[in-house]
């Protein structure tokens, strides 16, 4: 269609690598995304090095993200211009994990968009809390931008977390995609807690939940991939 360009981004949780890091690259290389989200990035010892060696065996380039935005990243091709790019720590909750957000400002051919990757948490209450203090943060750096929010949210479809996020768009995998969408575990998948929800003006083709002897040995979850029309 002329006129339209085709985004693809992956979502993904990777276990801070302790499972198999290569297999790690390979699912993200065979997935060929233009942008990939990652959650639980490394985050101790030598944290930036780790970060960087993942977006090597990805084929990709760092944009943003590490331990500073709570160990989620944003990873990108060379296609994609980076316009700007903030790393996000959310509030501390008492007796729970620090949480955070990768954010990036892009461009695809033409096309300016957003990308927020974030890691929620186990409680209800705190993930809620948290999701406040994003959309506050997003709008104040990122209005009147087409926004894509993903992630590990530790929440399922119906739950009171699952509807606060339809408020940043639609839930794509919902709307085009296919299959049963259950991305944890990776070798026994039985929930779906990973997603991604856009501003309608990302237009969503397809989303799944991929498989392989890669994704099985690579991490805990399974990603997550979907496409967008981009005008």
């Amino acid at each position: 269609m002329v006129g339209v360009t085709t985004l693809r981004v992956l979502c993904y949780n990777v276990r801070s690598l302790r499972d198999d890091p290569e297999a790690v690259g390979r699912v993200i290389r065979a997935a060929d995304p233009q942008v990939a989200l990652i959650q639980e990035a490394p985050r101790f010892w030598r944290w930036r090095m780790a970060c960087a060696a993942l977006a090597r065996r990805a084929g990709m380039v760092l944009v943003t993200g590490g331990r500073t935005s709570g160990a989620n990243l944003v990873l990108s091709t060379l296609a994609v211009d980076v316009l700007a790019s903030h790393e996000i720590s959310l509030s501390r909750q008492p007796k729970l994990h620090r949480r955070g957000a990768a954010v990036a400002l892009l461009r695809l051919s033409g096309s300016r968009f957003a990308v927020a990757g974030t890691h929620l948490d186990l409680v209800e209450a705190a993930r809620l809390t948290h999701l406040d203090e994003l959309a506050a943060l997003l709008a104040d750096r990122l209005p009147d931008v087409p926004l894509l929010l993903g992630g590990d949210l530790n929440a399922v479809p119906g739950s009171a977390t699952w509807q606060r996020l339809t408020e940043f768009g639609p839930d794509v995998f919902a709307a085009v995609g296919r299959g049963d969408g259950f991305s944890y575990s990776a070798v026994e998948p039985v929930r779906r807690i990973d997603g991604l929800f856009a501003d309608p003006r990302l237009r969503p083709v397809s989303a799944q939940v991929l498989d392989s002897p890669d994704v099985r040995i690579g991490s805990d979850h399974r990603p997550l991939l979907a496409e967008f029309e981009l005008d």
